[in-house]
């Protein structure tokens, strides 16, 4: 019986492999790496597959791929619903930071408790959004309640107001990062690691996905696997 599912599970990967992918992937990702980190994915998949095209919608909320009609979503963080089908394709991590003239004027907090006393941001799309959570060299979580003088729900505005000194922010490395390397912010608190944030490639069924879209996203695994980008390195 193995035998016979080996087999047949090995004809429907030949005959998906003669198929010729065509039709729209209908996508939603957040905003920022839907820009810096999909949009290279999908310009190199489309000159691989002239047939196909994309509609895709960039948000930061949590979107409901099933009632909103979406082939594919790729989500920063848990994959959410336990309806949906979930690739994994890597990680990135939160990093706390802020500006050398924030720093300067301010000093660098210690613990991550001294963040109480700081100008924190905070982002609309975490739950709790003023709590942050670390964890020590031990692997004990240290988690501290933040508060400063700006919310947003936009990742690259919260980071480009910090890198102009206005406070510090705890956001994907995939964000930061340019920054980071920049000069323009500096990581705190490094002996505090926060747990990896996953990203997952998310689709509403398994049975019923169509050629193009699990073309797509095996091009995403294998273009995950050689990315350096969601670090700060």
């Amino acid at each position: 019986m193995q035998l016979l599912t080996d087999l047949e599970e090995a004809e429907q990967e030949a005959a998906r492999a003669a198929v010729v992918p065509r039709g729209t992937i209908k996508l939603t990702t957040s905003v920022t790496f839907g820009v810096r980190h999909l949009a290279p994915a999908i310009a190199a998949f489309l000159s691989r597959h002239r047939e196909v095209r994309f509609d895709v919608s960039l948000s930061d909320r949590m979107v409901d791929l099933v009632e909103e009609g979406f082939d594919l979503g790729v989500r920063i963080g848990g994959p959410g619903s336990e309806a949906l089908v979930a690739r994994k394709l890597g990680e990135t991590r939160l990093v706390p930071c802020a500006s050398p003239a924030y720093l300067q004027a301010r000093g660098a907090p210690k613990s991550p408790e001294d963040l109480a006393a700081h100008n924190c941001f905070t982002y609309e799309y975490v739950t709790p959004r003023n709590l942050w959570r670390f964890r020590d060299a031990a692997g004990e979580e240290r988690s501290v309640r933040v508060g400063g003088n700006l919310h947003s729900n936009n990742g690259d505005l919260l980071a480009e107001v910090a890198a102009r000194g206005g406070g510090i922010v705890f956001e994907p490395a995939f964000i930061v990062g340019p920054e980071v390397r920049a000069g323009r912010l500096v990581p705190l608190l490094q002996d505090f690691e926060p747990a990896p944030v996953p990203i997952y490639a998310l689709y509403p069924s398994r049975k019923h996905l169509s050629a193009k879209v699990r073309l797509f996203v095996d091009f995403l695994v294998r273009s995950a696997a050689d990315s350096k980008d969601w670090d700060l390195a």
